[in-house]
């Protein structure tokens, strides 16, 4: 380990150290890409950490927002009708699958396909 890589971890957070860990793992397991990789309109498939997790109403149409992270950068998921989705929680790690758009100048992807994946520890 280098010393900037010791430097950098003996000052992380523990999110950027399990979405650290998540990017490596999800590379190397699943085929996933960086999320600083993700090209607007591609299929992609990322593995990250859930950040953050809200209901927000869009005319009349609920939707549920979350921001996913993996040391690399944020994806911001968007899933359109619901209310809220059973294990999707801040702290979570996900894996997600479908088309990335820009949308306010933030990489989106709406109503991806995810897999709930074992929390650090479990």
């Amino acid at each position: 380990m280098s010393l900037r890589s010791k430097v950098r971890s003996a000052f992380a957070s523990a999110d950027d150290v399990a979405a650290d860990e998540e990017r490596t793992a999800a590379a190397l397991v699943t085929g996933c890409r960086p999320l600083d990789d993700l090209t607007p309109r591609e299929r992609s498939s990322a593995a990250g950490v859930l950040r953050s997790v809200v209901l927000r109403p869009r005319e009349k149409v609920p939707t549920v927002e979350a921001e996913l992270y993996d040391g690399s950068g944020t994806l911001h998921l968007v899933w359109l009708g619901r209310r809220e989705i059973a294990g999707i929680q801040p702290g979570r790690r996900l894996r997600v699958d479908g088309m990335v758009t820009v949308r306010e100048g933030r990489r989106t992807m709406y109503n991806p396909r995810y897999e709930l994946r074992a929390r650090a520890g479990e």
